[in-house]
């Protein structure tokens, strides 16, 4: 969204409007908007806690501030990998929580123009796309963009909220 700065009498544009922090699931680029993103930090030590879904890998603590992580690889039902010193958490804030998102690398930050993103294909009537807000067109690759606020149900942010509050 633009903002009227009064001193210049012009509108000005938001700069993170069309960037996107990209990063990767195996063979995969993926990008989410980097409005939600608030830090990359390299693998911490997770705690584990007791009846939370798979992909829930647990909690961190940073810098005093207690934060699950989800390894996007599992919510995404695909083939769990061994960590290594390209994995990476992002932060994220969706509505309010902060959440830990566990990728395999963090490659770049990309400004994409609103021309080169498109909607993606409905290949189905199922919500197995609901992850996808669109696909961002660079060169001749293309980048899954996600819908950070459908990354999590309702249900599933009111339970993370609560390991916030450990």
């Amino acid at each position: 969204m633009a903002e009227f700065d009064e001193t210049t009498m012009q509108y000005e544009e938001d700069t993170q409007k069309g960037r996107y922090l990209i990063f990767s699931l195996g063979n995969e680029s993926y990008g989410i908007e980097i409005q939600y993103v608030t830090e990359i930090i390299g693998m911490q030590t997770i705690i584990e806690v007791p009846e939370v879904p798979d992909y829930v890998k647990g909690i961190i603590n940073l810098r005093g501030k207690i934060i699950p992580v989800m390894d996007v690889r599992l919510r995404f039902k695909k083939e769990a990998r061994e960590y290594n010193d390209r994995t990476c958490v992002i932060i994220v804030d969706i509505q309010d929580l902060s959440i830990g998102l566990i990728v395999d690398s963090v490659s770049e930050v990309l400004t994409i123009p609103e021309e080169d993103i498109v909607d993606p294909p409905q290949l189905n009537k199922g919500n197995n796309n609901r992850y996808i807000k669109s696909i961002g067109k660079v060169g001749n690759d293309v980048k899954l963009l996600l819908d950070c606020e459908k990354l999590l149900t309702e249900d599933e942010l009111e339970e993370l909220n609560t390991l916030n509050e450990l």
